[in-house]
């Protein structure tokens, strides 16, 4: 099997010489393997990187690609390498992503069993080694601070379930003939609403044990929160086009904030009126999460492979990345138009 690699980027020099790296460390036969990488306009060295790695290296795999995302959406920047793939297999991997070695071949071997679409755990790692570093990277590992998907955390086994969504997968080409390419109107959703059109196409999705990747977390807490404001944002954003490609546990934080928000009103209320008992869903919400909070952050911290007092920053840090991806999400809900956003952050790009 032929293998397209895609890659797309927006200023990440930071980032793309590692996974450039990773790829050049693939034991499956390089000249089955080739490249494409997306730069969408960025305005850093991440182009310039792109064309030394195409350079020095393009004739050491079957091909190199160097292509441009004048979108600057990461739909659009996925529809670039489908357009120009030429592989039986093409494997989605994000700029901030480590993978190590048999990352392609194990893929491969799992396609050859009969699968249609493969992948693996995906666990965060941090690209900083101190503490308030590894202490963001505990909080976005944690079930309580990012998903419950299953693809974060399973792995150390050679069997395998099917999902609804996996992170760095491969597919055959034959399934994005079938179902297209990604919806341009969507910003950071995308996977969502393509892999349910998969879903619906008759597509199973395999989480093997043998397959594995890693994602790196932002590196500062208002990094990291921003990221969740725009997760969130596109959440709410995409009800407008694809509800049905979305499940419960997305709207969690939006249903926590609103609850937080009626609360307070509910409270305020009450002190104006007399009426103290209006004041008990607010405390008995407040109750219920500091205890959630509480007992998550201290499963983490026992959890943890570096311990350190920062840690105790923890239960705050969750409530700020909740209250972020809620807050993001509410304001999806109230958005009218996924197009206008995505236009207005073209534009904050430039």
């Amino acid at each position: 099997m032929t293998v397209t690699v895609g890659i797309i980027a927006y200023n990440e020099e930071k980032f793309i010489d590692n996974i450039l790296s990773d790829v050049i460390s693939q034991d499956y036969p390089h000249d089955m393997i080739e490249i494409i990488l997306v730069d969408a306009v960025s305005g850093d060295a991440t182009a310039e990187r792109m064309k030394d790695f195409a350079y020095k290296y393009e004739k050491d795999f079957m091909a190199v690609k160097i292509c441009s995302n004048p979108k600057r959406i990461q739909a659009a920047g996925w529809n670039v390498v489908l357009e120009n793939a030429d592989g039986d297999v093409i494997v989605r991997v994000d700029a901030h992503a480590k993978i190590p070695p048999d990352f392609i071949s194990a893929n491969v071997n799992v396609l050859k069993s009969g699968e249609m679409i493969s992948g693996g755990s995906r666990p965060n790692v941090s690209l900083q080694d101190t503490p308030f570093a590894n202490m963001l990277l505990v909080a976005e590992s944690s079930m309580f601070g990012s998903s419950v998907s299953a693809s974060r955390r399973f792995g150390g086994k050679e069997d395998k379930k099917y999902v609804s969504s996996l992170f760095h997968a491969a597919y055959r080409r034959e399934v994005f003939d079938a179902v297209g390419g990604f919806n341009e109107l969507l910003g950071r959703t995308e996977d969502n609403e393509i892999h349910y059109r998969m879903r619906l196409a008759g597509y199973r999705f395999c989480l093997s044990g043998t397959i594995h990747s890693y994602q790196y977390i932002r590196g500062t807490l208002g990094e990291m929160l921003k990221q969740k404001f725009h997760n969130g944002l596109w959440i709410g954003l995409t009800v407008k086009i694809c509800p049905k490609c979305l499940r419960l546990y997305h709207f969690v934080p939006a249903a926590f904030v609103l609850a937080l928000i009626f609360g307070l009103i509910l409270t305020l209320a009450g002190m104006f009126t007399g009426f103290t008992l209006l004041a008990y869903p607010l405390l008995l919400l407040v109750s219920l999460y500091i205890l959630t909070d509480l007992f998550m952050s201290v499963s983490a911290s026992i959890e943890a492979p570096k311990k350190h007092m920062v840690l105790f920053m923890l239960p705050i840090v969750f409530f700020l990345l909740h209250v972020s991806y809620g807050l993001g999400t509410i304001c999806g809900l109230f958005r009218p138009k996924p197009q206008q956003v995505l236009n207005e952050s073209e534009s904050g790009r430039k």
